[in-house]
Formats: C-alpha cells, sequence, structure tokens
C-alpha cells in the first residue's frame, strides 16, 4: 500500500511497501500540474515500484529517497 503526496510542480512523492517498513520515493515528470503527475504514477505504478526496488537493492538513492523519472 502507498500514500503519496504533492511536491512543488509535477514531482510525486511516494512511499514503497517493503514488509513491515516504507521507503520514500520520488518521481519526477514533466507534466505542469500534480494531478497530470498523480495520474500519471497511478498509472504505471506496478513498473515505479519495480523500478524502485530495483535502485533500492542496488543503493541507487539520494539522501535515502528512491529517485526516478518518467518512463
Amino acid at each position: 500500500m502507498r500514500r503519496a503526496k504533492s511536491d512543488a510542480g509535477g514531482t510525486i512523492t511516494f512511499f514503497l511497501a517493503l514488509g513491515a517498513g516504507r521507503q520514500m520515493c520520488r518521481l519526477a515528470t514533466t507534466y505542469q500540474t500534480q494531478k497530470q503527475a498523480f495520474s500519471y504514477l497511478q498509472k504505471h505504478r506496478t513498473e515505479f515500484e519495480r523500478i524502485a526496488r530495483t535502485r533500492l537493492a542496488s543503493g541507487e538513492f539520494e539522501d535515502g529517497i528512491v529517485v526516478l523519472s518518467m518512463l
């Protein structure tokens, strides 16, 4: 389960469930509104979760946050 919150512009922050824990992830998009960016995140949720888990496992994160961009 994940909860998403809005950041500035087309960036969405969401939490990836990892058992009992959560990992913060940030998705940067080219969309102008939060609504558009959130819709894009929801549409591609499974793929972003897969990418985030792979990056987390390989240690690819910045300041404790997994950073993602549009597919």
